[in-house]
This record gives structure tokens, sequence and C-alpha cells, in this order.
């Protein structure tokens, strides 16, 4: 009895949840129909409000917004816009920071997450897996001493939330393990391991006893 409920669990546990997180993506977006003059609404020459026509109005919303931005006129009005928002008290600021994690994390040519890590938090002796950002830059180097890396350490399940930190590179392993396999095992908050080995950037972490 106990093992045949269990297993009705894990099965339908993931498939109302993934099923819950996508109604509220869809409701989410289906707010964007607002913007549509009312007469322009499926209400009104349907007669009842079509679930997901606000996904599809988002994906071509930002699919134009990229073509107009790539050619000449569009890039040069993208240019002013930014400058216009980065002369802006306060929104500066936020739009300044919120933009440079966008492009770091959606840019082709960029990549947020290098390679995944093993590294000591919150403590010697306590081990977790981290991710590897790059490498301490601006007026930090000047007060490091040694070879330091950027590390990013997510909590679990939720890896959206973490520490930022720098380590001396000996003290960081880095994983034979994808980025992807990494945040799922953080997710799974150790449950779906992935297989690999580990591989040290420069040694194993030292005992400082």
């Amino acid at each position: 009895m106990k093992k045949y409920l269990i297993t009705g669990l894990l099965i339908w546990i993931p498939l109302v949840i993934t099923l819950w997180v996508l109604k509220l993506v869809v409701d989410a977006l289906d707010q964007s129909l607002l913007l549509l003059p009312i007469e322009f609404r499926t209400e009104t020459w349907l007669g009842f409000h079509v679930p997901g026509m606000g996904v599809v109005m988002t994906v071509v919303i930002v699919f134009l917004t990229g073509v107009f931005a790539t050619n000449l006129l569009g890039a040069r009005l993208i240019n002013l816009w930014h400058w216009t928002l980065h002369r802006i008290p306060v929104v500066s600021s936020v739009y300044s920071s919120v933009k440079q994690i966008s492009d770091t994390l959606f840019s082709s040519s960029g990549q947020a997450f290098r390679k995944a890590v093993l590294v000591q938090w919150p403590r010697e002796g306590i081990w977790t897996i981290a991710f590897l950002t790059g490498v301490p830059g601006g007026d930090v180097v000047n007060h490091l001493k040694g070879d330091y890396v950027s590390v990013y350490v997510p909590t679990t399940p939720n890896p959206t939330g973490g520490y930022f930190v720098m380590l001396p590179r000996e003290q960081v392993i880095e994983l034979d393990m994808s980025v992807d396999h990494a945040l799922k095992y953080i997710i799974s908050m150790g449950v779906v391991a992935p297989n690999g080995k580990s591989v040290a950037l420069a040694g194993p972490p030292k005992d400082r006893g």
C-alpha cells in the first residue's frame, strides 16, 4: 500500500508542479494583453478570453524588438534610449545594474557560469557546489594577495539566491560536471547526482591547521 502510494506521488507531484508553474507564467504573460485596445482583445471579437494569447503577443513583441534593434536605425535609437536612461537619477543606477546582469546571463557572447566547482563553504570541512564566474577586478585586485577567482555559491533548492565570494584559486576544485547538471544537483538537494570525476584547478585545498 505504502509503496504504491509513494510511486503515485512521484508521478503526480512533478506533473502538478510543472502545470502550476506553466499556468503562473501564462497568466503573467497574458497581462500584456491589457496593452491592446479593447476592440483587439479576444473577449471582444471571440466573446471569451483565450489563454496563452499573451504569450504569443509577448514572443512576437520580443522578436520584433530584436529585429528592429539589429538594423542601423534601430541600433541608433536603442543607443539613444540607453543614453537617456543613464542620465536619469536613481533610474540610471538600477537600469545599469539590471542591464549588466541581463547582458551577462542572456548574451550569446557571454557566459554567466563558466565552470561548476567544489568549494568549502561556509567554513572549512563543509563542501558545496559553486560556479566559477571570473576573476576579481577593479580596485579589489589591489587588496588581494595571490591568485584569486570569483565564485557564486547558490542556495538550495532555489539557486537564484546565493553569495558572491572571492577565493584563492588553490582552494577551488573544478568539477568534471556541466553547469546544467550541477544546477540539477543543487535544485534536487543532492538527490539527483550526476556521474563525473573531479579535477583540481591548481591542486587540492590545503589544510590550515
